[in-house]
């Protein structure tokens, strides 16, 4: 009998050794390797070093859109490209208490509403936990079948019986444990095969499958990296408890479209879906005060509306402070030091703050224009006009670069009232009839247009002074 084989995996990365080792080489970690078997069960009914043949296909053949399963949610539907794709399986991330299980919950009952099959796994709580939060987002009667199991195993022959579901929620994924691995539950090794064992299951049968997974400290997904590749998409739950608003970003998407978003809003009935979310983050806006600028954003298809608030105050330290919540602080910098190079604009002893209004978070450059506007707005204590938005791409040369969907976003603006934008030059053909736009085609024109404004405002206090 050979020997069986050992390996040492890193229970943050998944990286294996031959030997145990104090530093995991791949992601820098100490003391994160475990000693685990290293043999690999054969497949279902095979024998080890056996293969069959398949026939190979050309890419000529004529190609269908996948078919889908609507959940009832219209926000969901949305980030996930128009429904569950049907033998696809999605991975959905999101801090503690942000409201995940809430959400899966609601979308089993609505689906089960429709008349379909909805299946709901808990590793973390019991049936009568479960029974109980469905009661107080009022969904009792909903014939949503729930479990508190562990057992890969025991799962799938389970759910191998009778009708196959349409719709099987995993919570979570770390709490599973499977029989052909020789590990721990919540290893990597064993988050790996219980994920693998679903994957199975979903292609085999047709049902779609969510599987729940932790974050850690840094908003990555626990275990190994290699879940993220397997699953068809990804999907992150963000938000802050400070907040009411929640935002279901699509990270991954094999049947629709990334950088997707859904708003919803938690409530005391549960999560409700936000369908103008530019009016709810632009609801509570500070009108005429220096320091505020409105973003017209894009999120996947969707443009977003958004407040940008800036304080540039003079700073007592050494190192002035630069602090942003919302947006990338390293685009920050860059645009202070485009601002110091090219615009004559000195914030070297001052305070920098950036916020993004109603705890929404920008990814994309096209920012730059917005954050510029209210960081020299709040300089020169010049208050920007309340119903203009501002959007464009800032080189390091001091360039206004064009953005993508330049007519959506302005198509947004106006909708919502605005009358007046400022852009990049080559949007002038996007603009829209009921805006007034402003081309720029460098920074130093639009700080030279706040400054002028905070000098008439300077001159009119220094009259009414006199």
């Amino acid at each position: 009998m050979s020997k069986r084989g050992l390996t040492f995996i890193c229970q943050n990365c998944g990286a294996a050794y031959n030997r145990w080792q104090g530093k995991c080489e791949a992601c820098g970690d100490w003391n994160t390797l475990s000693e685990e078997g290293a043999d690999r069960p054969a497949g279902p009914g095979r024998k080890p070093g056996k293969g069959r043949l398949f026939k190979l296909e050309d890419l000529a053949g004529d190609a269908t859109d996948a078919p889908r399963i609507a959940s009832g949610i219209g926000e969901l539907d949305r980030v996930t490209g128009g429904g569950f794709v049907k033998g696809s399986v999605l991975l959905l991330g999101g801090d503690p208490g942000i409201g995940k299980s809430t959400l899966l919950i609601q979308a089993t009952a609505a689906l089960a509403r429709l008349g379909q099959r909805a299946v709901y796994i808990s590793g973390e709580e019991a049936v009568a936990q479960v029974r109980l939060r469905a009661e107080r987002l009022g969904l009792r009667e909903a014939a949503v079948e729930l479990a508190s199991e562990t057992s890969v195993e025991d799962i799938i022959a389970t759910l191998s019986e009778g009708k196959t579901p349409k719709l099987i929620v995993i919570d979570s994924i770390q709490t599973m444990w499977t029989d052909t691995v020789e590990s721990a539950p919540g290893t990597v090794t064993q988050v790996r095969g219980a994920a693998q064992a679903l994957i199975r299951f979903a292609k085999r049968t047709g049902a779609a499958i969510i599987l729940v997974g932790h974050v850690t400290k840094d908003g990555q997904i626990a275990g190994p990296r290699v879940v993220e590749h397997m699953v068809d998409a990804v999907l992150s739950f963000e938000g802050e408890g400070s907040h009411q608003f929640r935002i279901l970003r699509a990270v991954k998407n094999r049947f629709g479209p990334t950088d997707e978003i859904g708003v919803f809003e938690m409530t005391g009935a549960g999560l409700c879906e936000v369908t103008n979310p530019s009016a709810l983050f632009l609801s509570e806006r500070d009108l005429g005060q220096p320091g505020t600028a409105v973003f017209a954003g894009m999120e996947g298809t969707r443009p977003l509306l958004v407040e940008i608030q800036a304080l540039v105050a003079p700073s007592t330290l050494g190192t002035p402070r630069r602090s942003v919540v919302g947006w990338d602080s390293s685009r920050l910098s860059m645009v202070l030091a485009v601002l110091e190079a090219h615009c004559g604009v000195r914030l070297g002893g001052h305070d920098v703050y950036l916020n993004v209004a109603g705890g929404m978070r920008i990814q994309e450059p096209a920012a730059d224009i917005a954050a510029a506007a209210a960081l020299v707005s709040s300089l020169v204590d010049a208050p920007l006009p309340p119903q203009a938005v501002y959007f464009g791409e800032v080189s390091l040369s001091g360039a206004v670069r064009p953005v993508a969907q330049a007519g959506s976003r302005l198509k947004e603006a106006a909708k919502l009232g605005f009358t007046a934008a400022v852009v990049p030059e080559s949007a002038r053909e996007s603009g829209d009839p009921g805006l007034r736009t402003t081309e720029i085609g460098n920074l130093a024109s639009l700080v030279a247009d706040i400054a002028a404004r905070g000098r008439r405002k300077a001159a009119q206090s220094a009259g009414e002074d006199g």
